[in-house]
């Protein structure tokens, strides 16, 4: 019985008990009490463990969240130009969930302002699409408001359209507030100013490299706040800017320019159309009232039609050349392949008679009689008329600037692109599909085929020999990589032309 505490003698342990009964139960009381008071004690201290716990869990993923929220304001600024090595998985992770990427606009650039730079563009969209690109360079360089450009309204094509008619106005400023601050309009304050005629205004001189703009615009800007420059087409070189530059005249065409969402979804339902009948091949043909009467080839047209023509030319007085031999031009590859010569070029190029022909064009001169020999040769002969309804085109319908865009989307997404003619969208587009993968371009030697053209006609070329040489001139000619050719002093229109081939933003890897 003696088990309250370890003894080696017994016989005292035996005393004890019997001896100290009062004192082993004390003894035993004092015990039972201590033990309690230490779990009582060990309780409390579990609980505020616990509670610390949870209390400093809170304070952690508060911290967390707001380092998120920095994170994605400061990002950006930090990561500007660095490669993204986890965008694939955030991708990917992306593709499977319905919940949308938040849009983090890029940090506002903070600057002294120079000034406000209002343009006014001139030509039709791609010409007027490369001018916006050359005047987002140049407002970023001296440090200038851009008020968002105004576009020709004036030129052959009398299209009412403003930019945000055509672009998305919203993107274009905020996809572009880190490089350069983009207003809707000018400021109230300034507005007055206007009014009261204290506006300077010029055409800025063509191919003009940064220093021009530096010496010449920035001091004007100084001086009366608000510069207007009323002709904005051709106006920054192609070669001998920095490489900072270039890339972001790239920005701009690659990315800020965005048509608006309803022509976006157009060119998308159009893109679907084609692809369910397989591939397509798009074929711009500028064989256009207005081209013909400007460049003054008449080749193939009726006598009635060259006159038309040749009154039309006398009619636009910023068209300065006035006395064309069209023979002559035709000969030195200048004129635009007619609807003949583009059905006969197609042939010889091997391009199978069933393909997809999606036309990109406005209406083509003379009609159907014009049209034949290329419909007989390729009878799956499309436009964006036949594949859309009415309805559908209702609502750009007379704006050929709109209709010229949905044209430029189908031709992007194009397993093969062939323009007939080198003029701007045949060049912006060229230089869009380098961009997207140097996706197939066929530029065409105007020259060489219709020389070509002549011999197989009249009996001289057979038709094997005829397309023998047209693949073999063409092998190298199908958009892929290669440098840009270097300055040519006093005759920058015969340099190869940036947005043709923007090289400097390209992965030459490809």
């Amino acid at each position: 019985m003696c088990r309250l505490e370890q003894c080696d003698d017994e016989c005292k342990c035996g005393e004890e008990k019997e001896g100290r009964p009062e004192i082993s139960m004390k003894f035993l009381g004092e015990a039972k009490s201590k033990k309690s008071r230490l779990m009582m004690v060990s309780r409390g201290q579990t609980q505020f463990k616990l509670w610390m716990f949870r209390g400093m869990t809170i304070v952690l993923w508060t911290c967390i969240i707001q380092l998120m929220v920095l994170g994605e304001m400061w990002r950006p600024r930090l990561f500007k130009g660095w490669p993204c090595f986890h965008c694939s998985a955030m991708l990917a992770d992306h593709k499977f969930s319905s919940v949308p990427l938040p849009v983090v606009p890029p940090p506002k650039r903070i600057y002294k302002n120079n000034g406000y730079l209002m343009i006014s563009c001139n030509g039709g969209l791609n010409q007027m699409r490369a001018a916006i690109c050359d005047m987002v360079a140049i407002a970023r360089h001296l440090n200038v408001t851009l008020i968002v450009p105004e576009l020709d309204k004036a030129s052959f094509w009398a299209d009412p359209s403003e930019f945000q008619d055509i672009f998305d106005v919203d993107h274009f400023i905020t996809s572009l507030r880190d490089e350069v601050r983009v207003l809707k309009e000018l400021p109230a304050r300034l507005e007055r100013r206007i009014e009261l005629g204290k506006l300077y205004s010029l055409p800025p001189i063509s191919w003009s490299d940064i220093s021009y703009y530096r010496n010449q615009i920035l001091p004007l800007l100084k001086r009366y706040k608000v510069v207007h420059l009323n002709k904005t087409d051709a106006r920054l070189a192609n070669n001998g800017l920095s490489l900072e530059i270039q890339k972001l005249r790239c920005k701009v065409n690659f990315s800020a320019l965005r048509f608006t969402s309803q022509i976006e979804e157009l060119g998308r339902r159009v893109v679907r159309i084609l692809r369910q009948n397989g591939p397509f091949l798009v074929l711009h043909l500028r064989y256009e009232m207005d081209m013909l009467a400007f460049s003054g080839c008449t080749h193939g047209c009726q006598d009635e039609e060259a006159e038309e023509l040749t009154r039309m030319r006398y009619a636009y007085p910023w068209w300065k050349e006035k006395v064309i031999d069209s023979d002559l031009k035709r000969k030195e590859g200048l004129c635009p392949l007619t609807p003949e010569e583009a059905a006969l070029t197609l042939r010889a190029l091997g391009i199978d008679r069933n393909f997809q022909i999606y036309i990109a064009a406005g209406e083509i001169y003379g009609g159907e009689r014009r049209m034949a020999n290329l419909v007989a040769a390729f009878p799956n002969l499309v436009r964006k008329e036949t594949l859309l309804d009415s309805s559908e085109l209702q609502f750009i319908q007379n704006h050929l600037s709109q209709m010229a865009a949905l044209d430029y989307l189908v031709s992007l997404e194009s397993n093969i692109f062939v323009p007939t003619y080198d003029g701007n969208m045949a060049k912006v587009v060229e230089g869009h599909r380098r961009f997207l993968g140097f996706k197939k371009t066929i530029r065409l030697d105007r020259r060489l085929l219709v020389d070509l053209i002549d011999q197989h006609t009249e009996g001289s070329l057979s038709w094997a020999d005829f397309s023998s040489l047209v693949k073999e001139a063409h092998a190298e000619r199908m958009g892929s990589p290669h440098e840009r050719r270097v300055v040519i002093p006093e005759r920058p229109k015969e340099e190869d032309y940036f947005y043709a081939n923007p090289h400097e933003c390209l992965q030459q890897s490809r």
